[in-house]
Formats: structure tokens, sequence, C-alpha cells
């Protein structure tokens, strides 16, 4: 007898400044779990999460990824006045494996983690500790710092150093000099980061990120070939072959990444193998450094001359959109997307996920 079609539960969109690019991934995802055999393994229902934090059924979900935008106030017809999750809407409750695809706070830094552990529902991606720490770089840092992996300098800024920041400005320009870039501890897509390369510079990319979070972090310039790979597994991690940005900007921005035709990746990247062989060892460190399990993309920086490889961050809810590194990585190591979305469903089953959701029996 045919098992019934596992039900699954995709959450997209969410209160973050990535949603939008949420959307674009949710529908890579989507139509991945509805093609050739995950058509017949899964049974998919898509919810929405609105900029308010509003929990949207299928109906208006579908709708969101037909049009491939944030839906208007107009479109959400009896939304709650307060903002916030307010309870699940029909369907949700019967959903047997949570596919979270949301980038950013509210859906990649262990809060929702936080909820379908608490509902003891199996899910996609790392749990509350790898999300928390991968999310937020100060503490990102921290632990790749414990764990012995290469970094470029970097310092930690609370906020409340600006309301004085001439003590501020004095100690990052002695410690890291110019360039340096200047990011919100807890955002990606890098919204929010900025390039320094004078006094002023510096302070105004402070007062932009101190916008988007009271934690800061401000790194070395280097000049260095941008690296990724994947990671995939629980206990057991895997990676990817390597792959590499090239852009045509000065820096690798918001919107040289997400616009057409400004950047482009290599895959696989032209490196030594020995080279892409510490990167996929150093991409697994950096996964057990954190915690993170199910999916991950580590980032890197390359100096050619000195054959310096440093650690940048780790992301553990990568974006799946048509430009995006995880999927293409995956495509290039032999495991096309349709597959890769399935063994990530599988992986979020297994009796060895650390974030698994169910009770064990006695």
């Amino acid at each position: 007898m045919t098992p019934a079609p596992l039900h699954l539960g995709l959450v997209f969109g969410g209160v973050s400044g990535e949603h939008g690019i949420s959307i674009r991934s949710a529908n890579t995802v989507a139509a991945a779990l509805r093609r050739g055999a995950n058509a017949e393994r899964y049974r998919l229902s898509c919810f929405y999460i609105d900029r308010k934090g509003h929990w949207w059924p299928p109906t208006v979900a579908e709708a969101v990824l037909a049009k491939g935008s944030p839906a208007e106030p107009a479109d959400l017809a009896g939304a709650p006045s307060r903002p916030g999750f307010q309870g699940f809407p029909a369907g949700a409750l019967d959903v047997q494996v949570w596919v979270p695809v949301l980038h950013g706070p509210n859906g990649e830094d262990g809060t929702i983690q936080g909820l379908f552990a608490l509902m003891q529902v199996p899910f996609v991606g790392s749990g509350v500790l790898g999300s928390a720490v991968g999310m937020d770089k100060q503490a990102m840092k921290a632990a790749f710092a414990a764990a012995g992996l290469p970094q470029v300098a970097y310092a930690c800024v609370d906020a409340a150093e600006l309301q004085h920041p001439e003590p501020l400005l004095d100690r990052l320009e002695q410690q890291l000099g110019y360039p340096a870039f200047v990011k919100p501890a807890n955002l990606g897509s890098s919204v929010g980061i900025s390039k320094a390369t004078t006094r002023a510079e510096l302070l105004a990319g402070l007062i932009e990120a101190a916008r988007h979070d009271p934690r800061l972090v401000v790194e070395q310039g280097v000049t260095a070939r941008e690296l990724e790979c994947a990671v995939l597994g629980n206990r057991q991690l895997k990676a990817s072959v390597l792959g590499e940005i090239r852009f045509d900007a000065d820096w690798y921005d918001y919107t040289t990444k997400y616009s057409e035709g400004l950047s482009h990746t290599v895959i696989p990247a032209d490196v030594p193998a020995s080279l892409a062989e510490r990167a996929r060892q150093l991409a697994i460190a950096a996964c057990r450094a954190v915690g993170a399990a199910g999916l991950a993309r580590v980032d890197f920086f390359y100096e050619e001359a000195t054959d310096q490889l440093w650690v940048n961050e780790i992301n553990t809810l990568p974006g799946f959109t048509s430009q995006s590194m995880y999927p293409m990585l995956w495509e290039a190591s032999g495991l096309p997307l349709e597959e890769l979305v399935h063994e990530l469903v599988e992986l979020a089953q297994e009796s060895d996920a650390p974030h698994r959701g169910g009770v064990d029996a006695a």
C-alpha cells in the first residue's frame, strides 16, 4: 500500500528586511517540492508571514507567490490591528514537517525554530542555538575564534558608544585602519552594510548600521576573492564544491547581489585543489563551531598573493533564488534541486537531528 504523502508546511515572508528575498526563495523551493518524485512524496501547504508578523493561510500565500512580491494591505483583509504572531491559520497544526524559507531576524535567528521546537514538529535547518549564533555576527565570530578558525581582524561595537563617538572612532582607526566594513550584527543580504575609507564615512556607516541593530561589527577590509561552500547534514556533514562570486562593483553590496548583470558566479571556483579541500574542511568546522545543522553556506575571503584563507561568515538559511549559490553549488556537486530539498526534509526527520521535534518513546 502506498504511504500517504508527508504534509509539509513551507513558511515564508517574515518581519525582516529580507522579506522580498524570502518570497523569491520560497517560489524556488515550492516548485522543487512539487516536481518529479517529490510530487508523490509530499503534500505541500504554504503559509505567509506578512511584514507585521501575521500568519496567513495557503490561499493568501499562494497569491503572494504567484505575484512574486510582498502582499499589500489591501490583499490582507481582516488583518489584526496588533502586530506579531496571533496564532496559526487553518491547516498549520496538521503539518508534519516545517520548511522555513525565511531570511534574517524573526526567521533565521532561532525565534521561529523555538516555536517549532515547542510544537514538537520536525523542521528543516538549524535549531535554536545554531540559528541564533549563526545569525548574530558578534556571537558567530566569538564562536569561530574559540574554535581557532582564521578570520580577518574585527571589532565589536555597541550602538551606545555612538553617544560619544570620538573614542570609538579612535579605537577603530587604531585597531583596523581603512578601508573597513561596518555591519549590523543581525542582518543578512548586505542590508545596512557600508564601506568606510575615511573617519566621516566610518561614523556615517556606524550610524546607519545602528538603525538596524544595536550590536555592530566592524571588519578590516582586505583585497581578496570571495569564495563560498555549501554544507549539508546533521551529525555527518558534507561540503560541496567551491564557488566564487565575481562582481562589477567596488564591493558586494545589496544592489550588486540582487541585480541582474552586476555579479556572476563561477562554479567550481578556479582555485587549487588543495585550497578547495582546505575550504571544505573549514566550512564543516564553522558549522560545528556554531552548532549549525541541516544546511548552511559558509563564505570565505581568499588572498591569492599570500594563500591566506579567512572564514567570513555562515548563513544557516541561505537563499534559494535563481541567483543563489547554495542550490547551484549542490547542483554542481551532483545533487539537483529536487533531490536537495528532498534530502533536507529527510534530514529534518532523522533521529539524530539536533532540533528534531517529537517525543522519543520510553
